[in-house]
């Protein structure tokens, strides 16, 4: 899996270098495997995107302050699952949120996780499909990447192009270039 050290670099630079790499989850003894063809960044406590923007800091974004590697996981909406790994030093709240995956292995379970959705090609495709297809909820908040059922491959990713464009969904810092895509790839999210 990936090392420590990958995600102690700045976010902006992880989200990117995520792009192409494979996602494995083993929850539920069901093994659930993605190519990321999506992300964004989030910067911590100088971004007013994020939860952690002006080093606020509370019980439900604790984990948002961990060192490097760690996942945070969050309910967005009160309906969602949002699945981001901390970067940077701990001070500094910054993180990726893996927002699309092109699923690999063990689609028979993301249809069934994700029952019905008419098209695999949206069993993954935004933040909240994709937790739910990976069965990847609440539990897995505030545990170190290396010590998860959900791991990141540390071999190279396929070699793509990477394109930068403003983050979605949010309201605050939106024209930020920090969501990256696979150049292509209908698995993303729209």
């Amino acid at each position: 899996m990936l090392p420590v050290s990958f995600f102690q670099r700045p976010t902006g630079v992880v989200a990117r270098e995520l792009i192409g790499r494979i996602l494995v989850s083993c929850i539920g003894a069901h093994r659930t495997v993605g190519r990321i063809v999506e992300t964004e960044a989030y910067l911590g406590h100088r971004d007013p995107a994020s939860h952690g923007f002006a080093h606020r800091r509370h019980a439900r974004n604790e984990n948002l302050f961990a060192p490097a590697g760690t996942w945070y996981v969050y309910l967005s909406y009160g309906m969602h699952w949002c699945a981001n790994l901390v970067c940077e030093r701990e001070t500094n709240a910054g993180a990726v949120l893996l927002r699309a995956l092109e699923p690999v292995e063990g689609l028979d379970t993301m249809r069934r996780r994700r029952a019905g959705v008419a098209r695999d090609r949206l069993l993954a495709a935004g933040p909240g499909r994709l937790t739910q297809a990976f069965g990847i909820d609440r539990a897995l908040d505030g545990i170190p990447m290396r010590r998860s059922d959900v791991v990141i491959l540390a071999r190279d990713p396929v070699d793509v192009t990477v394109e930068v464009s403003r983050r979605i969904g949010i309201t605050k810092a939106v024209d930020w270039p920090l969501r990256f895509t696979a150049k292509g790839s209908h698995w993303a999210s729209r």
